[in-house]
Parts: structure tokens; sequence; C-alpha cells
């Protein structure tokens, strides 16, 4: 996805955390998050066009977990649409406070008990992309269904580095899961597989190829194109290799928006 990049301005963000007010010095304070927009943009098309799909740029999903909306903003005002959030409240504070054409896309694990909220207070909630259970499809569903919105696009996210600490199906069972999406969740537009990688949050070639095998298997299990099934791989430290290797979907944070700033704990 190419992006046409603005100058945008320079800001202060007052960032509250537990204790004391604290003034963090942001990446968007010195217009860093437009640069770095533009570099990851630029990078993106380069490990594209070494694949043989110039033509065909990979969406870019800029992640701004712990990151201010002004942050968020200053991307937006650099040409991004595309968002994603980890944590159901970060983006049901932040997506009210942004223009409504934002794609929000939800990236980390999703509780069953808070599907009602994070699809009431985010109508433009683009894509889901963490769906790991029949469960979880079914109450998003049935919640698609209750509050009139459109069908919802969602992703069946794999565990390809079988880490017992990382959420998703094992890649045995992401036929059943995009089955059961397909043929009993109407109120659901099945759309791709997403994996997370390593422990460091990279992954070798062998985990996209793994989600790679996937797709395959569920394209012949449900009758479906390749093409029209998306892989949603790479991240700040692996998106250029998951380029090459067929991603289509890339999430990238601190690359963008610089180091993530958690709250101080209380001592």
């Amino acid at each position: 996805m190419a992006v046409s990049l603005a100058h945008a301005s320079v800001r202060r963000v007052l960032v509250s955390a537990r204790g004391p007010s604290r003034v963090f010095a942001t990446a968007a304070m010195e217009g860093e998050v437009a640069k770095a927009l533009q570099e990851v943009t630029s990078r993106i098309g380069a490990a594209a066009a070494k694949a043989g799909r110039a033509d065909r740029l990979p969406r870019l999903v800029a992640v701004s977990k712990t990151k201010p909306a002004e942050a968020v903003r200053e991307a937006y005002d650099a040409g991004q649409r595309v968002f994603g959030e980890n944590y159901v409240q970060e983006v049901v504070d932040k997506a009210p406070q942004l223009p409504q054409d934002c794609a929000w896309h939800f990236i980390g694990h999703l509780q069953s008990n808070k599907v009602k909220t994070l699809l009431e207070a985010v109508p433009n909630l683009a894509l889901l992309e963490t769906v790991d259970s029949a469960k979880l499809a079914s109450k998003l569903d049935s919640t698609v269904a209750a509050l009139g919105r459109p069908p919802l696009a969602v992703f069946v996210q794999v565990n390809t580095s079988g880490e017992e600490s990382k959420y998703g199906v094992e890649p045995a069972e992401c036929v059943a899961l995009a089955r059961h999406i397909q043929e009993q969740c109407p109120h659901l537009r099945f759309a791709g597989l997403m994996t997370i990688g390593m422990p460091d949050y990279s992954s070798r070639p062998e985990n996209f190829q793994c989600l790679q095998d996937c797709r395959r298997a569920v394209c012949d299990a449900l009758g479906l194109e390749e093409a029209a099934v998306e892989l949603s791989m790479g991240m700040s430290g692996d998106f250029e290799a998951a380029i090459e290797m067929g991603s289509t979907n890339v999430r990238v944070g601190s690359t963008i928006f610089g180091a993530r700033q958690y709250p101080a704990k209380a001592s």
C-alpha cells in the first residue's frame, strides 16, 4: 500500500502514568513518526519488488500499542489509514479521538466477554486478526448480528512456532476453524490467516512456510482461491522477509512509533 506522506506538525504529548504525571518524549514530538512511516513504506515497496509483487503491495498495519492518540494522529496526517491495537481498552479509548476513515485491526488476544465492548465502541473496526477458537468466532458472529453491523472480516490465528505461551490454533486445526467460520458464522467473513512467530516477535522462514501450508490446506478443503485468502505475517523485526515469502498484511509498531512506553508499576 503506497502511502503519500505530508509534513506532520510537531507535538508535545502528555501521558498520564501511575503516580505523578510525566511528559514522555515521544517520536511524534519531533515529527519522527512521519519520517519513520515513510521509511517503512519504502522498505515494504522494495521487499515487494524483490519478490516480484511491486503491483500488489502488502497492507501496512501501523500498530500503536501503548502510544497516545496524538502519535496515531501524526501517522494519520502523514497518510496512514490502517491501525492496529492489541488491547480492547486502548482501541476503545483511541478510536473516537481519530477520524472515522481510520480502519482499525484488532491484533491481540480477545476474550469472549469483551467482544460486545469492542464491537459497540469501534464501528470502524475493519478486521479482527486473532480468532483462535470456534467459541470466539460464534460469539463474534452473534454479536455482529445483534448490533446490526455488516459482516466482519476475520483472520484465523495459527500458532506456527508451537509455543505454549502463544495463542492460536495448531496448524492441523486451522482447517476446522476456517470451516466453522465459513459455514456456521454468516455474519463473519473468513479473510485469511495470521501468525505472530517466535519468542522475540520475529519469525524464521519455517514459520512463514507453515502459514503458507495452512493456507493451501484451507483453500483445498473449502474450495477457495489462494489469492482470496490473506497471510498476516511479519512485524518490525521481520516484515521484509515475510513479504518476500508472501505476506499480504504486515503489522509494524515500534519501527514507526518508537519503543513502547508502559506505565511504571506502583512500588
